[in-house]
């Protein structure tokens, strides 16, 4: 079967934190985990924007609480997209969070038009994966030709962030093996991955300006100047750091395209904290 944009959908979670999915692609859905406070529960960028959900966190001295969609939840979206004849459902890292099980459990009621992917990542490499799957629905491809792209993207796109403090993945248990890096020591900031879905530490530096010139020699190392060159910007309640890596990129690697920058929502930014901002780059040719 040749699958195009027009039997072929992508269905994301809000971990992706692109809400206009379905803005800007007709055959594009987002389902929405929940982030909690208290006793109240919302839905990630449906009931809760990242502006409100960083003022709130700001004045609360529990931190909230997240939980995965419920397969029902999945299954709905599906169902909405009973039309298309293949149907795309990428999500965050199976080891980060239960939302790869959600959505597997609520594709094995819809039969086999559901391919759910483990990512293995989040935020906005996962749009830079379903950009690189659209872009090829738009030309006409195959199963197996994005089976190829995805063991590829898994190989070889990098994801590079920081955060603030180590606090928030500590305390929402998603710290992985950069435990090694916690401590409060002054000024300290460390540089994380994720690899196979877990968060890894890479180094430390002393300092946000250090933090970037780590940034620009990782990406120097690891990219080549072409415009097939994509890149993915995301950043929790801090503008001015998005902006500084925009300058970075244009600097170290100026033919590379920005594909997507964006603001973490309630639910990754409940794990990384304000401050935090990352940038992931994949080389393709489509």
């Amino acid at each position: 079967m040749t699958l195009t944009a027009a039997n072929t959908a992508i269905v994301l979670d809000s971990t992706s934190d692109f809400p206009e999915a379905k803005k800007f692609f007709a055959n594009w859905r987002m389902v929405p985990l929940y982030v909690r406070f208290g006793d109240e529960s919302r839905r990630d960028y449906v009931e809760i924007g990242p502006e409100e959900f960083y003022a709130r966190l700001r004045t609360v001295t529990d931190l909230p609480t997240t939980s995965q969609p419920t397969p029902g939840d999945f299954l709905a979206t599906y169902e909405e997209l009973a039309e298309y004849e293949r149907i795309y459902s990428l999500q965050i890292s199976a080891t980060l969070s239960g939302t790869f099980e959600s959505a597997r459990t609520a594709a094995a009621e819809v039969g086999d038009k559901v391919r759910v992917i483990d990512t293995g990542t989040a935020s906005a490499a996962i749009v830079m994966l379903g950009f690189a799957i659209q872009r090829r629905l738009e030309r006409g491809t195959s199963d197996e030709e994005i089976d190829e792209l995805l063991e590829r993207y898994k190989r070889d796109a990098r994801l590079l962030f920081t955060v603030d403090t180590l606090e928030f993945l500590q305390k929402g248990g998603r710290i992985g093996k950069a435990a090694a890096f916690a401590g409060n020591l002054l000024h300290i900031k460390p540089i994380l991955t994720i690899q196979d879905g877990e968060v890894l530490p890479v180094k430390r530096v002393r300092g946000n300006q250090k933090a970037v010139q780590e940034f620009a020699r990782a990406f120097a190392e690891g990219s080549n100047d072409t415009p097939n060159l994509h890149v993915g910007i995301a950043h929790a309640d801090a503008p001015e750091r998005e902006q500084v890596l925009r300058s970075l990129v244009a600097d170290v690697r100026p033919q590379a395209q920005i594909d997507v920058t964006t603001t973490l929502g309630a639910v990754v930014g409940t794990h990384a904290g304000p401050g935090t901002v990352g940038f992931f780059w994949f080389e393709d040719d489509v």
